[in-house]
């Protein structure tokens, strides 16, 4: 718990100072007044982040945490939990949704074995992928807690721990996920920490039919009454019903905020691990970009929670980090809003009438 405690302990709010500064700026630029809306709403966040009216956000790592889930032998997922070990060397390999689409924001792709059930150890040794391996998958949740607590810890400082490590070369991150069956214990977390029914949260995942789904919210019922977390500590809500790549992701949030960096969320999984994160460091949602709405009905509920308004929305629901890739471009995008606008003053040009 110590590597947590100091983390939050040096997440920092904002600076509102920097976003004055922006808005000052933003609302002189040559053109009527906050004509390019949501970005320049995203170009005054990044100045608050930063903490200057120039930042820098050239180096993007999207950081994809892999692991398995015990709960996939209840017949929740229409894929088998091997795929994940499957998955990951296809990351690895180039040949993934993340990978085509990082490309297009120059981010490079970094995947974190957290607890694949599968034998990863060639990727790792090769340099190939990163080692914060919990354990072979969680246990069954349906049957019992998905982890100890000390696990639970565990995966959290994992995350932190990557986030320091890849941070001298990083100025932004996007978080993501792969994990058979991770769509299960991502819906039992938002159900307890909002409160709100399963049967209104519980999407397709990898796109099970009509009973499939049926079964898969009396599952995720039966697995939060059997387990009780408590709702007001998120560890304990991580360890009874979570993931391992959840907690890393919520280990990812909290570190970049205490390191002011900005860190765009992906989707359902993604957004279940920030959840996490705000439980134990509500300030953490200042450094907080939310990428797009995934079509798992959840995850508006999710953004609710966090206070975010996603930048896109494609129907999209693959994970890996592929909205969070798609969503640096508009980072970009405001980030030259910010910096190669001129100003009326700058330009020469006259204001209009206010």
């Amino acid at each position: 718990m110590q590597l947590i405690e100091t983390t939050i302990q040096g997440i920092k709010p904002c600076d509102e100072a920097w976003r004055d500064k922006a808005t000052a700026r933003l609302e002189q630029l040559t053109m009527p007044h906050w004509a390019l809306g949501r970005l320049m709403d995203l170009a005054r966040d990044l100045a608050g982040m930063t903490r200057t009216l120039k930042p820098d956000l050239s180096r993007r790592t999207i950081v994809t945490m892999a692991g398995d889930h015990g709960v996939t032998a209840e017949g929740v997922s229409g894929f088998p939990s091997e795929v994940t070990v499957q998955m990951v060397h296809n990351f690895v390999n180039g040949g993934a949704g993340i990978n085509a689409l990082a490309g297009l924001s120059n981010a490079k792709v970094v995947v974190v074995d957290m607890g694949v059930a599968g034998d990863l150890s060639d990727l790792v040794e090769g340099g190939k992928i990163l080692s914060r391996r919990i354990a072979a998958g969680t246990a069954n949740m349906a049957k019992g807690p998905a982890m100890t607590r000390e696990q639970a810890i565990a995966s959290i400082e994992a995350g932190i721990s990557v986030a320091n490590e890849l941070a001298p070369a990083t100025d932004i991150f996007g978080t993501g996920d792969m994990g058979i069956g991770n769509t299960t214990p991502s819906t039992a977390i938002v159900s307890v920490l909002t409160g709100a029914e399963v049967c209104k949260l519980t999407g397709r995942g990898t796109g099970i039919e009509d009973e499939q789904l049926k079964h898969k919210i009396e599952v995720i019922e039966s697995a939060v009454k059997l387990n009780a977390p408590d709702a007001s500590d998120g560890i304990d809500v991580l360890s009874r019903v979570g993931g391992f790549e959840i907690g890393g992701i919520a280990g990812l949030i909290l570190g970049s905020a205490s390191l002011q960096k900005p860190v765009v969320v992906d989707g359902f999984i993604s957004t279940a691990g920030a959840l996490i994160a705000q439980s134990r460091a509500p300030v953490c949602t200042d450094y907080i970009i939310a990428a797009h709405n995934s079509v798992e009905p959840g995850h508006k509920v999710m953004l609710a929670k966090l206070g975010k308004e996603a930048l896109l929305d494609l129907n999209m629901r693959l994970g890996e980090g592929t909205g969070a890739a798609l969503a640096m471009n508009l980072v970009d995008a405001a980030v030259k809003v910010l910096t190669e606008i001129a100003t009326f003053d700058e330009a020469h040009v006259s204001e209009g009438n206010s």
